[in-house]
């Protein structure tokens, strides 16, 4: 914890010292669009683990044990917006959801335990499984360019992932069995983000993000990297292609941390490529 708030003070004394570089008068007429806007589609290959419960249950793998899909195509909305006359402080808002179901006969035994009341509960195989298994994500990023020419844009950043999370299933046969989970997880997160002006019609833009915090009965854990290649063709319009990973981890057993009233551990991840229009101004 004290980790944490030390690098999040840093952070902080950066953003808002005085620039290293004095800002030139001509920072409007530089590649850094004041507006920009992406829509386009997130191909991702995702692998998710659940356990419920703080008993002995094993870790539910939602691809391999109930046949969720491995790969999903959505669409995703990107946006950024330099409020500041010098262009170096801006906010990004992004979001895009993944919703996946499943219905097999499971092949193997597990065990949860139930949330209701807390009984330890096995699932054997044979039986025939419904399940879902949801999440939206939100995030919301302020930054500043702490290094800013014609050239590099440099920043350090400041963000939130909020995540509501849905994952449920229902059994059949021998058992019959259902469970309905739901967590919004505010997630603070502290990053770096570098874009770089090659030509006047070719962008690179690359970023890293991460948290993590262990309070009382809660552990969390967040990574994100990114990378993308832009083309600017036209002069309010561009295209875009670029990869990202993402990786949450969550231990919880209550109410310790907010948004968390949760027993039991998830692990999220995915590796996506994302292809977008980009309209900016």
């Amino acid at each position: 914890m004290k980790t944490m708030t030390g690098v999040l003070a840093l952070v902080l004394v950066v953003m808002f010292s005085q620039p290293v570089m004095a800002v030139s008068e001509d920072s409007k007429n530089r590649p850094w669009k004041k507006f920009s806007l992406h829509l386009g589609a997130f191909l991702s290959d995702i692998s998710s683990d659940i356990r419920i419960g703080s008993g002995i249950g094993i870790d539910v793998n939602a691809e391999d044990l109930l046949g969720m899909d491995t790969q999903t195509a959505v669409f995703r909305a990107d946006g950024a917006w330099r409020f500041t006359q010098n262009h170096r402080h801006r906010l990004d808002l992004s979001w895009f959801a993944i919703r996946r179901d499943g219905n097999r006969q499971i092949l193997q035994d597990f065990t949860f335990e139930r949330p209701s009341d807390g009984v330890e509960v096995t699932i054997p195989a044979g039986t025939k499984v419904e399940s879902v298994f949801n999440i939206d994500i939100y995030k919301l990023d302020y930054s500043y360019s702490f290094f800013q020419d014609d050239r590099f844009d440099l920043a350090l950043s400041l963000g939130l992932f909020i995540m509501p999370i849905e994952f449920g299933f229902t059994t059949s046969g021998a058992v019959n069995e259902k469970v309905d989970e739901s967590i919004t997880a505010p997630l603070p997160v502290i990053g770096f983000r570098g874009d770089f002006a090659l030509t006047p019609e070719w962008f690179l833009r690359m970023g890293t993000e991460v948290f993590y915090l262990e309070i009382d009965q809660f552990k969390g854990s967040i990574y994100n990297g990114s990378v993308a290649i832009e083309y600017k063709p036209w002069k309010h319009v561009g295209i875009g292609v670029g990869v990202e990973t993402f990786r949450i981890s969550l231990e919880a057993n209550g109410e310790d941390y907010p948004g968390i009233d949760f027993k039991g551990n998830l692990e999220y991840t995915y590796m996506g490529l994302q292809l977008y229009t980009k309209i900016f101004f």
